[in-house]
């Protein structure tokens, strides 16, 4: 098995998009980008040190049953951008939820995949100005299209690191891209281990009419880590 590229290689491959197979079920589980040897470098890491994540352990299971990952160039000769862009369309193609890679690709906030009725919210939402005190909870991760409104429910409200300022919030609203896709009603917040989660029903039609499927983007910067966030000081 070919563990690194020789310098020919390296010098005219170009930025390239790949992607990793586990040879026991043919599924392919990581996708990336990268130039030079970037490719084989989570095969060296995973055993080099003792890292624990999704990828990482899979790459060792594999190796411990005496099998070999297999290794696919996508497409290259590539620039950079461009690699960005197919590595991100693979990952929303696939579904980053049968994947091993921490994040989704690049720009998929803004222009990743949505159903036609995503994009008519992303392009004719309008911004809104919150009036009532509420914590915003992003629920990216926990998102998926045709979810359950008890799933819904059960993705938001639980389990968070908040501080104090939660007493003040009267509505919790569930955001996904940017979009609110559901406001609650807080009844009371809990601990739950060392986090907190609220109890709550879904808000009245009046508030839920002022802001459901609205964009937050005046609350909601694009690439904020934080996924709580507050209307009020």
């Amino acid at each position: 098995m070919i563990k690194e590229f020789s310098q020919a290689v390296r010098e005219r491959i170009g930025y390239y998009v790949y992607l990793l197979k586990d040879p026991r079920d043919d599924s392919i589980f990581y996708i990336g980008k990268g130039n030079g040897n970037r490719i084989f470098q989570h095969l060296h890491c995973a055993l080099e040190n003792e890292t624990e994540n999704a990828k990482y352990n899979l790459i060792r299971e594999i190796i411990s049953q005496g099998m070999e990952v297999e290794h696919y160039i996508l497409r290259h000769g590539l620039d950079e951008k461009l690699s960005l862009e197919i590595e991100s369309t693979v990952i929303d193609l696939l579904g980053i939820e049968k994947l091993t890679n921490s994040v989704k690709g690049y720009d998929s906030w803004e222009r990743g995949l949505k159903t036609v009725d995503e994009v008519f919210q992303h392009y004719d939402a309008k911004a809104v100005t919150i009036d009532e005190p509420c914590i915003l909870i992003n629920i990216n991760r926990l998102f998926t299209r045709g979810m359950s409104a008890q799933k819904l429910y059960d993705s938001t409200h639980a389990s968070w690191i908040v501080g104090a300022k939660r007493d003040k919030a009267k509505y919790a609203i569930a955001s996904y891209r940017g979009l609110v896709r559901e406001v609650y009603k807080i009844e009371k917040w809990q601990p739950n281990g060392d986090r907190w989660e609220f109890i709550g029903n879904v808000a009245e039609d009046k508030i839920r009419d002022k802001y459901l499927n609205q964009s937050l983007s005046i609350y909601i910067k694009k690439g904020g880590r934080n996924p709580i966030r507050y209307t009020f000081k």
